[in-house]
């Protein structure tokens, strides 16, 4: 027998210097169906805030966890990430009773879990988790632009761009960027605030 709720789970934000790592699960509604459900790399920026909205307004249920910049710099990258998808699945509700992971880790579930490379291309549901993921932490990231003005978080999400590289170069790393992320280290070691 088939699982009756099954959630997609991914994640954003394990390349950037700066900021949180966010997962989210979305449990989708077998009776709306979404057209143009797609990994959100694949996707502009207009079509990822229409499908966001229509994945919150039509899901049977969605959820979005993050893990801190402390968190990523305590547990490495890979283990935040595991535990934002973790906190991802255990607040949806109704909870799911299986989970389908992108990537080839799994984190660590009270419920079956299957892990799949590329599920964010192949997988509604993981598509669907990876634009809200996408659209909830591109929103974080220009809320930090203003509380760290500067920087450019609002355009490059933290991702090491030229731009991002030249600001924390001129203006040294700020409380939001990854302590332990090579680029980040190398400043602070020389000295950057």
């Amino acid at each position: 027998m088939t699982p009756a709720r099954i959630c997609g789970v991914d994640e954003v934000g394990r390349g950037p210097l700066a900021g949180p790592v966010v997962a989210a699960a979305v449990i989708l509604d077998p009776a709306r169906s979404i057209a143009g459900l797609r990994d959100s790399k694949q996707l502009s920026a207009r079509q990822r805030a229409r499908l966001d909205a229509e994945i919150r307004a039509h899901a049977l249920a969605w959820a979005v966890a993050s893990a801190s910049v402390e968190e990523i710099h305590q547990l490495n990258i890979l283990h935040a990430s595991l535990l934002a998808m973790a906190r991802a699945v255990a607040v949806l509700s109704p909870a799911a009773e299986f989970a389908l992971i992108d990537g080839n880790r799994l984190p660590r579930l009270p419920i079956p879990a299957r892990a799949i490379v590329g599920g964010d291309a192949s997988e509604p549901a993981i598509s669907a988790a990876s634009i809200i993921a996408k659209c909830h932490r591109d929103a974080l990231m220009a809320a930090l632009d203003a509380d760290h003005p500067g920087y450019g978080f609002a355009r490059h999400a933290g991702y090491p761009t030229a731009e991002h590289l030249r600001c924390l170069r001129e203006l040294g790393p700020c409380a939001v960027h990854r302590a332990s992320f090579a680029p980040v280290r190398a400043l602070l070691a020389m000295g950057g605030q």
